[in-house]
């Protein structure tokens, strides 16, 4: 009989083993992947975006799916509690732009290599099976069945993540085996996931990548986001930080509803983008139109800038119009891409959906069907935005469950 069992080796799950030891509990963690955190250890580019350093007003505001879910949670283990587990783990951490905060080593290895030395210094027993039922009896769980053998426990914690990048272990079991088990799953959808588009133009484009602009996400005539940064055309549409931030954002996906508007230039004013075009035109009067904008733009935009100003790419430069100058200059400040959809739930980097909140206990983190189940992280229908909030939720899901277990 083990005090404890945990279905899943990511972050949740690695968390509150580690938590759930040092309260003097015995815990045996199953992971059906060989190395424990692989999908921990390619999050933020492999650097790992292990939190953000605000308050958890901050948090909130940032999550919005059942924010007032994770109140009693951050109030018991927020991202101060975060930083100064890992820093006490040996991992100094840093602070950058958006409060997100990395280790100063700036990899993502460093916090999964000292959450699995912190659990086998504390004894905890990893199991490298994958668990296809959890034993109940009166209403309460007994155990978990896995690899045809039965572990005996009264407490069981699944922590096994949703169902972005699966090759990392995230395949959705445990959403099966929580139905399994009576419990309602919302529906699954993509966030934080490349968007799709019908403008043929952007596999034109495939591979530019753009630095400092300001990304605009349009809901009709609204917009609903807008951070400046990077992003990537595709052969499909757009990905890359901006867009990932962007899909978040999305909540109900329809044709020609939500389009981005790209700032290329966000450094310059509207009039002093003029400026520019005009002193660029002044040096090349006498040239073609698509030859006179080199300086401007980058060579793989230029072809789709000209086609959609509607001026003709051999047009001397000299016979250009005060007003078409102008309406090119708004072209730059505001570049439209359409968008029709998210790209596969696979490629996302957060599952939106989950096990109904209703069902969890938020103080506890204990489900209100089964005595002694409890969920954390991403299998929980909560999710938020870009910046390290998605795993503060899942290191104040998984505290709150092992000190309740």
């Amino acid at each position: 009989m083990t005090d404890t069992i945990i279905i899943g080796g990511g972050a949740a799950g690695c968390f509150a083993a580690v938590h759930a030891a040092r309260y003097g509990k015995s815990v045996l963690l199953f992971e059906k992947n060989e190395r424990l955190g692989r999908k921990l250890r390619i999050t933020g580019k492999g650097r790992c975006n292990v939190t953000n350093n605000s308050p958890a007003e901050e948090h909130m505001r940032n999550i919005p799916v059942n924010p007032r879910f994770m109140y009693s949670s951050f109030a018991g283990f927020d991202a101060e509690c975060t930083m100064r587990f890992f820093e006490e783990l040996g991992v100094p951490l840093k602070t950058e732009r958006g409060n997100r905060v990395f280790p100063v080593s700036d990899k993502a290895d460093d916090i999964a290599d000292a959450l699995g030395r912190e659990m086998k210094a504390l004894g905890v027993e990893v199991i490298n099976r994958r668990v296809t039922r959890i034993l109940t009896e009166n209403g309460a769980v007994c155990g978990v069945s896995a690899g045809g053998t039965e572990y005996c426990s009264q407490s069981v914690l699944i922590a096994c993540g949703g169902r972005s990048y699966p090759a990392t272990g995230s395949t959705g079991d445990g959403y099966t085996l929580a139905r399994a088990l009576g419990h309602t799953v919302t529906e699954l959808k993509p966030s934080l996931v490349p968007l799709t588009s019908p403008d043929k133009y952007c596999a034109e484009m495939m591979g530019l990548s753009l630095r400092n602009v300001t990304l605009n996400l349009m809901d009709g005539n609204k917009c609903i986001y807008s951070e400046l940064g990077e992003m990537l055309f595709t052969h499909f549409g757009v990905s890359g930080p901006l867009v990932l931030s962007a899909s978040s954002h999305i909540r109900d996906m329809q044709p020609d509803r939500y389009r981005l508007l790209i700032d290329l230039k966000p450094a310059l004013s509207h009039e002093q983008l003029d400026a520019r075009i005009q002193r660029d035109f002044s040096e090349n009067l006498n040239r073609d139109f698509q030859n006179g904008i080199r300086k401007l733009l980058p060579a793989k935009l230029i072809p789709v800038a000209v086609k959609l100003s509607g001026i003709a790419p051999e047009r001397k430069i000299n016979g250009i119009t005060k007003e078409e100058r102008r309406k090119f200059g708004e072209l730059i400040k505001a570049f439209p891409v359409r968008i029709s959809g998210f790209r596969p739930i696979d490629e996302a980097i957060i599952t939106s959906g989950g096990i109904s909140t209703k069902e969890i206990d938020p103080g506890t983190m204990e489900s209100k069907i089964v005595s002694g189940l409890y969920f954390a992280g991403e299998v929980i229908d909560v999710d938020a935005y870009t910046g390290g909030f998605n795993l503060q939720i899942a290191f104040s899901t998984a505290y709150t469950a092992a000190l309740n277990m």
